[in-house]
């Protein structure tokens, strides 16, 4: 099960190239409705912003991607022996 912030680092990853919001739906198998609140809420926070009807993420978008990618790296590390 995806949590938010695997969905969100989806997201950034994704639109690292402009896309529009189809490829971000397709790629993160999401519906349109919740894309949409991701990406009001990304853009909320200037982690993305929308040029011409693509989208795309801000550097500081990047900047949060791979801090978030640091973290995930950590848990999955961390985190196989619980079960």
């Amino acid at each position: 099960m995806r949590g938010k912030l695997d969905i969100i680092v989806d997201i950034l990853e994704i639109a690292k190239a402009d896309v529009n919001k189809t490829r971000i739906v397709y790629g993160t198998n999401l519906n349109f409705k919740l894309a949409d609140k991701y990406l009001s809420l990304l853009m909320k926070l200037g982690f993305m912003e929308k040029v011409e009807e693509k989208y795309r993420t801000t550097d500081k978008g990047k900047i949060i991607l791979e801090k978030a990618r640091e973290v995930t790296s950590q848990l999955g590390e961390n985190t196989e022996t619980i079960n």
